[in-house]
């Protein structure tokens, strides 16, 4: 018996040998990928970590630049962390908060700079569209109609239209289209969510042009 099994085992290891000089290589690469695309993931996830705790500490910095109107700090600061840590929410956070502060200064250049540099950089569709009307903000106070209506004139995500809707019905206004400027208003108020205080905003465009939302909504 014992050498029978002897002999079966030799065929199984012959069979495996055979096995393993056909398809050995490829499996131990197979492995090889495996293996080194979970540490690479593993790295990649450490990196990412790394990355957000360095950008944190700049973070605090634009922060602190921007409570204390230190627009040479905001400067420096905003610019290293653009340059060491652009992919990390941080720095798209730091850019847009910025923006306001450079707008506020009247440094328009810069304003619309940080915000198209969010644009470029965030695969994050909540900060493109916050850049984009962010930036149609910055083209109706200046002015410039055709420019904001252009950035407007572009998809975004249903929970932002009401804000779009909005913002048209601002150049509507200032381009002296009251009726038109009702429609956008009244689209936005309705899509907006009844708990958001920005509908009350809303309420005071729509009264100013004499119109009760409510009542508008009730007649259809």
């Amino acid at each position: 018996m014992a050498s029978h099994l002897d002999l079966e085992e030799q065929e199984q290891l012959d069979d495996f040998k055979h096995f393993w000089n056909r398809w050995g290589n490829l499996i131990s690469w197979i492995l090889i990928l495996i293996l080194g695309s979970y540490a690479s993931w593993n790295g990649w996830q450490y990196w990412q970590r790394q990355q957000a705790a360095q950008a944190a500490v700049l973070f605090e910095t634009v922060e602190k630049a921007i409570t204390t109107a230190d627009i040479p700090l905001l400067d420096r600061s905003l610019a290293d962390i653009k340059d060491k840590f652009g992919s990390t929410t941080f720095a798209h956070q730091s850019a847009m908060l910025a923006s306001r502060v450079y707008a506020d200064q009247n440094d328009l250049f810069k304003a619309q700079s940080s915000l198209e540099w969010v644009l470029s950089k965030s695969n994050d569709s909540g900060y493109q569209s916050l850049a984009r009307l962010r930036l149609s903000t910055l083209a109706i106070e200046n002015k410039k109609f055709d420019q904001a209506k252009s950035i407007l004139d572009t998809k975004f995500p249903i929970a932002f239209q009401p804000l779009v809707d909005d913002r048209l019905g601002d150049v509507a206004l200032l381009e002296n289209k009251p009726d038109q400027a009702k429609t956008y208003f009244l689209t936005a108020w309705k899509a907006m969510d009844v708990q958001s205080d920005y509908r009350q905003i809303l309420d005071m465009k729509l009264a100013a042009l004499g119109v009760d939302p409510k009542l508008e909504s009730a007649s259809k």
